[in-house]
């Protein structure tokens, strides 16, 4: 691929993913921060925003950065119940404005990250979520009131608007944590995974992956995703995060501290149950 004068080593795994492994000529080098050196300076930035507008999710490989605007990813699971990172989501659910994407990192770091994120187009996740209630629990997904009257084939979902789509989710979302345990849930979005063909690889280290997040044409979902039964007391590399369109500012442009205020509340662990609902477990 051709960007930002360079020519760059690429592979699409999926049709929503581009990964960019390294600029070509440079594989004997060590990596290299060629994320902020290249491809995030300003005058390539917003046709780098448009690939992952475009792409759904892009990820740069072998990228060594200690850039100040990264923080650490909030929220852990626990073996008795999922964190709300575990059900998949976008970032700024609960509020008017969504970041455009986020960028989650994997530092070069000693330990290994042994846990996935999985990605997937939020259309593709819903219809994964009905398809699997409907062979896991189909007496609670006739149950589910507001959906006794909806058309929830695959051609039905294809045409409904991002709105219906997180309505649905949220009903969806909610049945599964009320009538399933943890492990029991933590299997049904590993079915999820694979029903919806999302991206779970495992972490390299210093990886980012760009998420679109608030995209009409290919908005993207994420969770974090244990592909085992969660037992605890593994050692874990950690992650970091960031939404790089709306805190990796051009010269001039100021933070937003309101809507970064906004967005970083939702991070913490489930605190009561009218904030999980009002959140990744409700209507977004």
């Amino acid at each position: 691929m051709n960007f930002a004068n360079a020519l760059w080593r690429v592979r699409r795994p999926k049709p929503f993913v581009l990964v960019i492994e390294g600029e070509v000529g440079q594989e004997s080098q060590a990596p290299t921060d060629y994320l902020h050196n290249k491809l995030l300076l300003p005058e390539w930035r917003e046709a780098f925003y448009q690939l992952v507008d475009d792409t759904g999710l892009v990820v740069c490989l072998n990228v060594h950065t200690g850039h100040p605007t990264y923080r650490d990813v909030r929220g852990r699971s626990s073996k008795g119940r999922l964190s709300q990172g575990e059900y998949y989501h976008h970032d700024g659910c609960t509020g008017p404005v969504k970041p455009r994407f986020v960028e989650i990192r994997c530092p070069i770091q000693p330990q290994t990250r042994g846990v996935a994120t999985a990605v997937a187009p939020h259309r593709d996740v819903v219809k994964a979520m009905v398809q699997v209630l409907a062979a896991e629990l189909p007496a609670e997904l006739a149950k589910i009131a507001a959906l006794t009257t909806q058309d929830m084939s695959p051609e039905a979902l294809s045409q409904m608007e991002a709105a219906a789509l997180d309505h649905l989710q949220g009903l969806i979302t909610r049945t599964v944590r009320k009538k399933l345990n943890a492990e029991g849930a933590r299997s049904f979005f590993r079915q999820v995974d694979a029903a919806a063909n999302a991206y779970f690889e495992p972490w390299a280290l210093g990886e980012s992956r760009f998420i679109a997040n608030a995209n009409s044409r290919l908005t993207m979902q994420h969770r974090r995703a244990y592909q085992a039964p969660h037992t605890g007391g593994v050692a874990n590399g950690h992650l970091v995060k960031r939404w790089t369109n709306e805190e990796l500012l051009l010269p001039g442009q100021v933070v937003d501290p309101t809507l970064i205020a906004a967005l970083c509340s939702e991070e913490g662990d489930e605190v009561d149950g009218a904030r999980a609902e009002g959140c990744y477990l409700g209507a977004h």
